[in-house]
């Protein structure tokens, strides 16, 4: 067993905590702004992110650059679920957009 400490996995821990919460007010003010249509930005960022991890010979980076592009991915579905949300209410609408369920 080898005596000295590995702090990459807490490193690699700690980037994901920080993606992830990134994402959630990048959904909000993506959607209030552009609505469904901003869903095309993540998956060219995660494509981009996806090729990038692959190239990148370092581990940690390339596992940063993983976990950025799935997280863009599951951003997809996010800002079509922050659609119902704004729907029901939960979150508001930006007055100067038509919404689908107003129409």
């Amino acid at each position: 067993m080898s005596e000295s400490l590995h702090f990459i996995g807490l490193a690699t821990g700690l980037v994901t905590f920080l993606i992830i919460g990134a994402f959630h007010p990048l959904v909000i003010k993506c959607h209030y702004h552009w609505g469904t249509r901003c869903w095309w930005w993540f998956l060219v960022l995660g494509l981009i992110s996806c090729a990038a991890s692959l190239l990148v010979p370092d581990t940690f980076w390339s596992t940063v650059l993983g976990v950025l592009a799935f997280s863009s991915f599951w951003t997809i579905g996010e800002v079509f679920q922050q659609e119902k949300r704004v729907a029901r209410g939960w979150f508001p609408a930006n007055p100067k957009r038509m919404h689908k369920h107003e129409q």
